[in-house]
């Protein structure tokens, strides 16, 4: 996959996935998204200077995969009508998005294959579409604040737990960004991962 072409799907998608958390808040109850004009999706609302633009434009230009994120959409937990519950559903709104569009992506592989005979533009923006959705869902998953994957954990502690554990949440941002050097390390010392996950996906999709 081309690194532009990775960058172009990457936007959109990472966008849809925060609108999703802001959907889904506002179904439950917390319409602060709403109320600060964040449920659109013109990508104007959603833009992070650096993690959108500078951050995603400096990898591509290292030669490493484009990797950003969006303005995160606002929500307030204590808003919605059972947060202990529904902040579950707030957080997985976002991966389950990346999750029906890499199953979209496929479909339309698989149309491209077996309808139109053929694997040209159309067979490409599937595979696109549904390998970069795949790699956001994937990475969001991870349980690691402030990834959505946490909410996970969060969900099943005990409430007497709760306390301790949002201690260790404030202070897990420094262990997000080792992830994330980690991540583009393993990038620069593999240069071949992300045709490696291109290849691993399309096999399966051919299965």
């Amino acid at each position: 996959m081309n690194l532009w072409e990775w960058f172009l799907f990457l936007v959109p998608s990472v966008i849809l996935h925060e609108v999703s958390h802001g959907w889904v808040a506002n179904y439950f109850g917390d319409p602060t998204a709403k109320q600060q004009h964040r449920l659109t999706l013109n990508p104007l609302a959603h833009i992070d200077p650096f993690g959108t633009v500078i951050m995603p434009a400096l990898l591509l230009f290292s030669h490493l995969p484009a990797f950003g994120y969006a303005k995160p959409v606002p929500v307030n937990i204590g808003r919605l009508r059972n947060p202990r519950k529904q902040a579950l559903w707030v957080a997985l709104a976002g991966p389950a998005v990346n999750i029906v569009l890499s199953a979209i992506g496929a479909g339309i592989c698989e149309y491209s294959i077996h309808i139109l005979k053929s694997l040209g533009d159309t067979f490409q923006f599937g595979e696109y579409l549904g390998l970069v959705n795949l790699v956001l869902a994937v990475f969001n998953l991870i349980p690691i604040p402030p990834l959505d994957g946490s909410a996970i954990i969060e969900r099943f502690l005990p409430r007497r737990s709760l306390p301790r554990y949002y201690q260790l949440r404030a202070r897990a941002l420094p262990v997000f960004f080792i992830l994330l050097i980690l991540f583009f390390t393993f990038s620069h010392l593999g240069d071949n991962w992300l045709y490696d996950l291109e290849n691993w996906w399309l096999n399966l999709l051919f299965t």
